[in-house]
């Protein structure tokens, strides 16, 4: 529902307002006391290094699944695609959160854009990535430690367990505490991509990114074993190489100048992650071949062998999936504080605590996607948070041209190169990586599809009705209702 130039503030009752089809409330200085993140907690370089952590997990794992998919080629091709996408939705997203700078991300900016119903919805999306990611990526951390024989464990969710666990204590410590351990274990992240690099360059020969068999799909080759729908059937594979780095936007709150750093932190995200999904995607399969890697959990490690650099590959690899799944477990309390403070989602998940960090909201989605890491299937799971980021995708970027259209004189101290065009490429191309999802695992999806509808019907039948009027995201609408009284 696109939000109407005029909307009515008729008063319902005494701490009451009636506004966009829904009721809100006006709280008490008390409850924004009790649900206050820390400001000022990063610049422009944390900001970067968080939207690499929260990715870079994609370069150790996840994505050579779509090896199975499409084969080189057809990942190639979709990773192309994929990455145009990525780089025209940031572009759209530094635009619209140096206007609308609030720990919602995506969800603040489509509730400017499309009311109460079009923001929910894409907050819901957003956190059904979030909350599912860390456990596909728990999966490939299990399987990181079971290669290294680490305490003798073979079961891996003893794995998901003390990484859920620990990572929610550090995050339950404070923002500042927290972005600056992930910012430490990115940078080990990204140094053991460059010895993987140094290592794999020498084993590369270009024969074994064609080495799978090719079957009797229609287009297929020796580059595109599964024919010209393998190459669909790749992209959710192929955005796990950028999968969350719109999280970054999640932090504005809690950053110093976000108008300014924001933008400028998801944009240097976004060019170092080009860089490494490129080196990884050429040189792993190039090593060992494409057939041996599409079934892999610990690609970078098998395609070094068994000798010092896998080892050494193997153990900063930890370090890489780690920070994707710390960063991420961010991401998702914040998408959950913003809901909840704003009354979407129970109020009681954004209460934080004297280090202002939400209790809740990191807990509850934690145990949630503990529970879905026991399946074990991080390939499956992968999927499921693919679903949810398309979904809000399409929804940002619907946000971004109306934002446009409907309000141009809005102040954008960002405005994305090409306007309305780059953000319709990427709308497009967004919507064709969520039907891709269902090509890939059509019961994955459609159990992410069934669990979307019941979070809306319970917007619809109970908290449209309880909305928070002084939060941030609200405010923002009264701003904007307000500004359009006087002209």
């Amino acid at each position: 529902m696109i939000r109407k130039a005029h909307m009515s503030t008729e008063r319902q009752a005494p701490n009451q307002l009636h506004h966009d089809g829904v009721d809100a409330t006006i709280e008490s200085d008390d409850y924004l006391a009790k649900r206050t993140l820390r400001s000022g907690s990063a610049g422009w370089v944390l900001l970067a290094g968080l939207g690499v952590s929260y990715v870079i997990s994609g370069d150790y794992a996840g994505w050579n699944n779509g090896l199975a998919q499409g084969g080189w080629g057809g990942l190639a091709i979709a990773a192309v695609i994929i990455a145009g996408m990525y780089l025209a939705m940031v572009l759209g997203m530094a635009e619209m959160s140096s206007a609308l700078p609030a720990a919602g991300g995506g969800y603040t900016f489509a509730r400017r854009a499309m009311g109460p119903w079009g923001g929910y919805a894409t907050g819901i999306a957003i956190l059904i990535e979030y909350s599912i990611a860390p456990a596909a990526i728990a999966t490939f951390i299990g399987a990181y430690v079971q290669s290294l024989n680490l305490f003798g464990i073979t079961d891996g969710w003893w794995v998901y367990l003390f990484v859920y666990a620990l990572f929610i204590g550090i995050h339950l410590t404070g923002a500042g505490e927290a972005l600056k351990a992930m910012f430490v274990i990115t940078a080990i992240a990204l140094v053991g991509l460059v010895i993987f690099a140094v290592f794999a360059i020498g084993k590369f020969d270009a024969h074994n990114l064609t080495d799978i068999a090719v079957t009797d799909a229609a287009g297929a080759s020796g580059w595109l074993p599964y024919g010209y729908l393998g190459i669909w059937a790749a992209v959710p594979f192929a955005i796990w190489f950028f999968l969350a780095i719109e999280g970054v936007p999640l932090a504005a709150e809690e950053a110093r100048e976000p108008e300014k750093n924001v933008p400028r932190g998801i944009i240097v995200a976004m060019l170092i992650l080009v860089v490494t999904g490129a080196t990884v995607f050429l040189l792993a399969p190039g090593a060992v071949g494409a057939n041996a890697m599409a079934a892999s959990g610990n690609p970078l490690v098998e395609a070094l062998g068994d000798g010092t650099a896998a080892k050494v590959v193997n153990y900063i690899g930890l370090a890489g999936l780690v920070a994707s799944f710390f960063s991420i477990m961010y991401a998702y309390s914040r998408q959950t504080f913003a809901l909840s403070r704003a009354g979407y989602l129970p109020k009681s998940l954004s209460v934080t605590n004297a280090r202002k960090a939400p209790v809740l909201a990191l807990i509850v989605p934690g145990v949630i996607g503990f529970a879905l890491s026991l399946t074990g299937e991080g390939a499956m799971l992968l999927n499921m948070a693919v679903f949810g980021a398309a979904v809000s995708y399409v929804l940002m970027m619907i946000s971004h041209i109306v934002l446009r259209r409907h309000e141009p004189d809005m102040s954008r101290p960002y405005r994305t190169p090409g306007g309305i065009v780059t953000t319709g490429f990427a709308l497009v191309i967004a919507v064709l990586a969520l039907v891709a999802t269902f090509l890939v695992d059509i019961k994955a999806a459609t159990g992410c599809l069934i669990v979307f509808a019941l979070f809306m019907t319970y917007f619809g039948l109970y908290s449209r009705n309880r909305l928070v009027f002084a939060s941030a995201d609200e405010e923002f609408e009264a701003i904007a209702d307000a500004e359009e009284g006087l002209s």
